[in-house]
């Protein structure tokens, strides 16, 4: 019986993209590089703002593939091949090495041996390397691992192997591999395959042609193929805002200081020639401004993309497209298209003196819902092992000048903080003494350069505030709001330096209708200031306190302090920076930190109780 085996075009990007290894229906799959897609299938996705960014042509997505209804039948999809390419029999354990001459349109991979054929199942573990390259286990070499060179010498049948199971032991002690070729005998179980044993990397990935082979000295890791350490996508989002008035770097100080050089203008004339370094260094000299500013200041003057290094595709470092989103969400008058329409609202709580309802008006500055948002993602690259590991390009020929994305549709929920209440609240020392802490992890973590593509160069500590916030409000929404936490997503304006402070909260889906508006509901008034106070409510406390609130640093990197999955993280999805820089303390109080909302919560409380004498 013929089956059909699909992958949604948006799963192209994420979490199925190039590289990566998914499993269906019992059979797994590697996705090959954009090189390999059908040249005439693929749909072009606009984001000339992200493409500027990145260095890139431009976006397409993956070609469509074809539905058993209303399509052709032969209509080219994005292509993944078979892998690992080591499979065995559940029933009589013989492993085979499977090619791409044995497979059969619409047909599982069956034994040769067993009558009648039974479907094969692949091996459950993969070599890896820091160079990105990934491969099959030598089990011929892991079988013959414990004899000398000169017994595996005289056996010279490589594929007859069986995976074989123990019934006198348990877990990984209990399978093994067996040689049966004629005279030899060699077997070893699976104990010790984990980790690192000596293996050559194959320098290449499964899809590659072995033209494309490279020496790669890199130890190899062998784990499981669904190993969270098996695939670190280089992701890029950028949301399609229209032009607008207000220029992207209006409030930062450098920029208008870089305009109102006297060199400025030559600059300007001479940009992408050998003179522009000269003017650019002499400017850089009397205002402080980096190479990222000033570039970007340079393609905003001159329409010219800023000018890119070979790898700059590839890099991990993400860029920063929060300038002109800030911009755009906080005009006097919000611009709009087909696909940015905002509105703005408010809290409701005009005229309020009782509190908390009063202490949490104070608190927030403006709201601004998004009925309508079209955003971009694409993929750049990917790595293994671990995330500061050699980027491999989602290109991996190294041929092409566009990268893979998918656009979605969506709404969302913009709001501010109070900046006046901010700056009083961010000044107090407790606080940036408590920042600190954070910043020091973070200078030492390896996520550095990564994380602060969107903190700045200074963790501020408006960033943990704002980005906790936004975890917490998820959480919240996804109690109120009808969708879960792992459809809603956050962006963070929480440049001190550009005078950002607010969140958006939103959710996107690859239909072109969009959602059905119940995360923009959800934030008329009175909804979201009940929300707001609810979730306040919920942030102090957490069933895994009083260790999680006193915690000096938890999560990946300790780059965490008073946020645990009982509280605080969300799916790896929703969040930014991978639910790091993260404490709750700083929102509803900590003992030795106040929390912007700490007079909320006090608030509430004795509302509370006063209404508890009174009953």
């Amino acid at each position: 019986m013929s089956r059909t085996l699909r992958v949604r075009q948006s799963q192209t990007v994420l979490p199925f993209g190039v590289g990566a290894v998914f499993d269906i229906q019992g059979e797994s799959f590697v996705a090959t590089g954009i090189g390999d897609w059908p040249a005439k299938a693929k749909q072009r996705i606009e984001s000339p703002r992200l493409a500027s960014r990145l260095g890139v042509s431009g976006f397409y997505a993956a070609p469509a593939t074809a539905n058993d209804r209303f399509d052709v039948p032969d209509a080219p999809g994005a292509p993944y091949i078979r892998f690992p390419s080591w499979l065995f029999c559940g029933a009589c354990r013989r492993m085979k090495r499977w090619r791409i001459a044995d497979e059969k349109p619409g047909q599982p991979p069956r034994c040769p041996s067993c009558s009648p054929a039974r479907t094969l199942a692949p091996m459950r573990f993969v070599q890896i390397c820091q160079a990105g390259h990934l491969g099959d286990v030598d089990w011929w070499f892991w079988a013959h691992s414990r004899r000398d060179a000169g017994e595996r010498r005289r056996c010279g049948e490589r594929e007859k192997l069986r995976f074989l199971v123990s019934e006198r032991a348990s877990g990984l002690e209990a399978l093994s591999v067996a040689c049966t070729a004629k005279d030899c005998g060699a077997t070893r179980d699976l104990l010790d395959i984990l980790g690192t044993h000596g293996m050559r990397c194959s320098g290449r990935n499964p899809w590659q042609r072995r033209s494309e082979e490279v020496e790669c000295n890199r130890p190899v890791q062998v784990v499981q193929r669904t190993a969270g350490n098996l695939y670190y996508p280089i992701t890029h989002s950028a949301l399609d805002i229209p032009e607008t008035d207000v220029p992207a770097y209006a409030d930062d100080e450098v920029a208008a200081q870089v305009r109102e050089h006297d060199l400025w203008v030559s600059l300007c004339r001479v940009a992408g020639t050998p003179r522009a370094a000269v003017f650019q260094t002499m400017i850089q000299e009397d205002t402080g401004a980096d190479d990222a500013l000033l570039e970007a200041l340079l393609a905003e003057e001159t329409g010219q993309a800023p000018a890119a290094s070979a790898d700059a595709p590839t890099g991990p470092a993400r860029p920063d497209l929060s300038r002109e989103e800030w911009a755009a969400f906080t005009a006097p008058a919000p611009p709009a298209t087909r696909d940015f329409a905002l509105r703005e609202t408010t809290l409701g709580l005009a005229g309020e003196t009782a509190d908390p309802w009063a202490s949490l008006g104070r608190r927030f500055g403006r709201i601004v819902l998004a009925d309508r948002l079209r955003e971009v993602r694409a993929l750049s690259g990917f790595t293994r092992v671990s995330p500061d590991a050699t980027v491999v390009p989602a290109d991996t020929a190294r041929r092409l000048k566009w990268l893979p994305a998918v656009e979605v549709f969506g709404e969302g929920i913009f709001l501010t903080l109070n900046r006046t209440e901010l700056t009083t609240w961010e000044d107090d020392e407790d606080v940036r003494k408590h920042v600190a802490g954070m910043r020091a992890d973070l200078d030492r973590s390896f996520q550095k350069d990564r994380l602060e593509t969107l903190t700045g160069s200074e963790l501020a500590p408006r960033f943990v505030l704002l980005h906790t916030l936004a975890h917490l409000l998820i959480r919240q929404l996804s109690f109120e709001s009808g969708y879960t936490t792992a459809s809603l997503r956050e962006r963070i304006y929480a440049r001190s330096e550009q005078d950002q402070y607010g969140i958006l909260v939103y959710t996107a889906a690859g239909d072109a209708e969009g959602t059905l508006g119940g995360l923009v509901r959800q934030g008329e008034p009175p909804r979201l200031v009940e929300t707001l106070l609810r979730m306040t409510e919920a942030a102090a406390w957490c069933s895994a306190d009083p260790l999680c609130a006193e915690h000096t640093g938890q999560g990946f990197g300790n780059l965490n302090r008073a946020a645990c999955h009982a509280c605080a993280l969300l799916p790896e999805t929703s969040c930014e920076t991978g639910n790091t820089l993260l404490d709750r303390a700083l929102v509803v109080g900590g003992e030795h930190v106040p929390g912007y909302l700490e007079s909320v919560v006090t608030a509430g409380r004795a509302a509370a109780a006063g209404a508890l004498e009174q009953a």
